[in-house]
């Protein structure tokens, strides 16, 4: 066995929303466009589209395409991502209700 120090590692439990964890100020905003876009994400892997009848779908260019399933969502606005799943034939409802005890959004798709 090695005399060598084992190093200490402390965890904490996270809140659920990784950009508040870090000290994001906008962190409510990059959860929700997080989350938007990973369900748009699984919703065109499912399908197996070449990215330029994935452009053609959601009408946005390949560039924007290779953003998108690349995970840059920062460059699109919650709107966008939105209007990308109604173009998927999704439903969006938005839920209003008192926040708990966790600071954040709660989002389901």
């Amino acid at each position: 066995m090695s005399n060598e120090a084992i190093e200490t590692i402390e965890c904490y439990e996270g809140s659920g929303n990784v950009f508040a964890d870090i000290g994001l100020k906008n962190a409510d905003e990059l959860y929700a466009r997080a989350c938007i876009g990973i369900e748009v994400l699984r919703i065109l892997k499912s399908r197996k589209l070449k990215q330029r009848e994935i452009g053609q779908l959601l009408d946005i260019g390949q560039s924007e395409v290779s953003h998108l399933m690349n995970g840059h969502f920062s460059r699109f606005s919650e709107g966008k991502l939105l209007g990308f799943l109604k173009k998927l034939d999704r439903e969006v409802t938005l839920v209003i209700t008192q926040p708990d005890q966790r600071h954040g959004i709660s989002l389901s798709l």
